[in-house]
């Protein structure tokens, strides 16, 4: 006992309640934190699916990587993409009613009279009356509406909080047991949803994925895969112009944002991405802007192409300037050359947290780059200049990030192989649809891939796709699932099992809010039956989603 205690007597007592306490810190840190369900993402679908665990009775955690909730839904698309918003029901239509009823209050007119916004939605009009729904609105009053929805209903959300895609995923017997943040931090649940664009969870657990365009042969489609010389949208070069930095000399090289790579065989498939970029928040209101700010790297060569389209006579610069209240726009891609940053997103969906936030950024200077240019550059015509300079950031919008979005708009990342594929046929309604837990409308849209040089010589666009569907169509309860010999625990709210060009039409934020609130109703269900969530009664899974307002089909008795 003498030995044994010696080294205990050498240690003094300061010494020795420091050692204490790192002890129980070190306990603590290592303490797991749960909840029935674990959702990683701060996107609106995980809002959405939070607030359906807990009105559904179970406890549930939201581990954010962001720090604002809503994903693109506040970070600047609000001109949005609703289809035919019957089909919009749930909390996902809860959302858009909230937004009517801001703007209902005087107070929210702040910059403009109620009296003097045009009231003009994508394909409906923004402030819906009959139907007590506004579909069109500013970035700070969706982010509010999504915290309302979390202080509500006493979520518990861990922010700034990164998913260790490396080791920080525990599964056992299929079964996802655990997952822990960069930050050490470790969280149980029964069931876990992804509910990130990225599919960064689902990944980490070992389900199947996809990232770029299938060939049409996959899935037997017509409009996935490369599609040269199909211009569906106008988001095309339409006079023959030179690709070279001196116009007829290949071996000046090419200007910047063309690709010395061929485009590939039409119908082939390749690991590339539709585009993405920031929807901007602009305001002409001379007290609610901000001059467009000069990149530290800007350098206006990268933007000759654009002047090249200018001198052919093309002035559609302002088209997608869409106004939303308080004389603001979500301001988005439109023409040849514009705010879509096309190839320079391949890497992202696998990208390194780091790389990630390096395209980030390389995204945010071309882009503040274009609007400088277009404000300041004398190659641009003296009337559009003239007029960008009435414009700028919105000053009361995105206060401690410069005025820029905080969200880049990820149209398409990873995409779960799951269950069941949605593909082209079952948006143009070419097939029944098993166990649907969600309508979508939206048009089949894909951006721009690739700008290259055509055998001509000149520049071009390729992968602007938009096909219709004849009517609005429904979701597979398989498409949100993965497949079960993979991971019999889990739910993809965002990432969804689809082909490329069915997920263009998928990707919009009332039905990631719909899929989000689907994914967690059937997630309660799995925890009650001790249950596969693959495995989950589908009648009674209808039943729950019809009595929360869940649109699963045209016509419902």
């Amino acid at each position: 006992m003498k030995n044994l205690l010696k080294p205990i007597k050498s240690i003094s007592w300061g010494a020795m309640c420091l050692l204490v306490l790192f002890s129980c810190q070190q306990k603590k840190s290592n303490d797991a934190k749960s909840a029935h369900v674990i959702i990683y993402g701060g996107t609106s679908a995980a809002v959405t699916a939070a607030v359906e665990v807990v009105q559904s009775g179970k406890t549930v955690l939201v581990i954010s990587p962001d720090r604002h909730l809503g994903g693109l839904s506040s970070g600047g698309l609000g001109f949005t993409d609703t289809g035919d918003k019957s089909t919009i029901g749930g909390l996902s239509r809860e959302f858009y009613h909230r937004v009517w009823q801001h703007y209902n209050d005087s107070s929210a007119w702040e910059w403009e009279k109620h009296s003097e916004y045009g009231n003009k939605g994508q394909g409906t009009v923004a402030m819906d009356g009959e139907n007590r729904t506004m579909w069109i609105f500013e970035p700070h009053v969706a982010e509010q509406v999504f915290e309302d929805f979390i202080s509500e209903n006493k979520i518990s959300v861990l922010r700034d909080e990164w998913l260790d895609r490396e080791n920080g995923v525990t599964v056992e017997d299929g079964k996802i047991v655990s997952i822990k943040t960069l930050s050490g931090k470790v969280f149980k649940g029964k069931v876990f949803i992804d509910a990130t664009y990225e599919g960064d969870l689902m990944e980490a657990a070992g389900v199947s994925f996809h990232v770029g365009r299938e060939a049409c042969s996959i899935y037997n489609e017509e409009w996935n895969g490369v599609q040269t010389e199909v211009f569906h949208h106008g988001h095309h070069f339409k006079s023959k112009i030179d690709p070279y930095v001196m116009p007829g000399d290949s071996a000046s090289g090419l200007l910047f944002g063309i690709s010395s790579e061929k485009p590939g065989e039409n119908c082939s498939g390749d690991n590339k991405l539709q585009a993405y970029c920031f929807r901007l928040c602009m305001s002409n209101h001379p007290d609610n802007r901000v001059p467009f700010p000069k990149p530290d790297n800007y350098d206006p060569k990268n933007y000759e192409l654009l002047a090249r389209v200018f001198d052919t006579g093309w002035r559609e610069w302002f088209n997608k300037f869409d106004m939303i209240p308080n004389r603001k726009t979500d301001t988005n891609n439109h023409g040849p050359f514009s705010s879509d940053f096309i190839g320079m997103n391949y890497d992202y969906p696998e990208a390194s947290y780091e790389r990630r936030k390096e395209i980030i950024k390389e995204h945010e200077d071309y882009q503040k780059g274009l609007f400088y240019f277009v404000a300041n550059d004398e190659r641009v015509p003296a009337e559009i200049r003239s007029e960008m300079q009435n414009w700028g950031l919105a000053k009361d919008e995105f206060a401690d990030n410069g005025n820029w979005p905080h969200q880049l708009y990820i149209r398409e990342a990873r995409r779960m192989i799951g269950e069941y594929v949605i593909t082209e046929k079952d948006v143009l309604g070419k097939r029944v649809v098993p166990s649907p837990v969600g309508m979508g409308s939206y048009t089949m849209d894909s951006h721009n891939v690739q700008r290259y040089v055509t055998d001509e010589g000149f520049v071009q666009n390729e992968g602007d796709i938009g096909v219709h569907p004849h009517h609005p169509y429904q979701i597979s309860y398989g498409s949100i699932v993965p497949k079960e010999e993979e991971c019999t625990n889990l739910l993809v709210a965002a990432a969804v099992s689809s082909s490329h060009i069915a997920y263009g039409s998928i990707r919009m934020e009332p039905v990631f809010m719909i899929l989000g609130q689907s994914a967690a109703a059937a997630a309660v269900m799995a925890i009650e039956k001790n249950l596969a969530v693959q495995q989950v009664p589908y009648n009674e899974l209808e039943s729950i989603l019809l009595s929360k307002g869940q649109k699963l089909r045209l016509e419902q008795k």
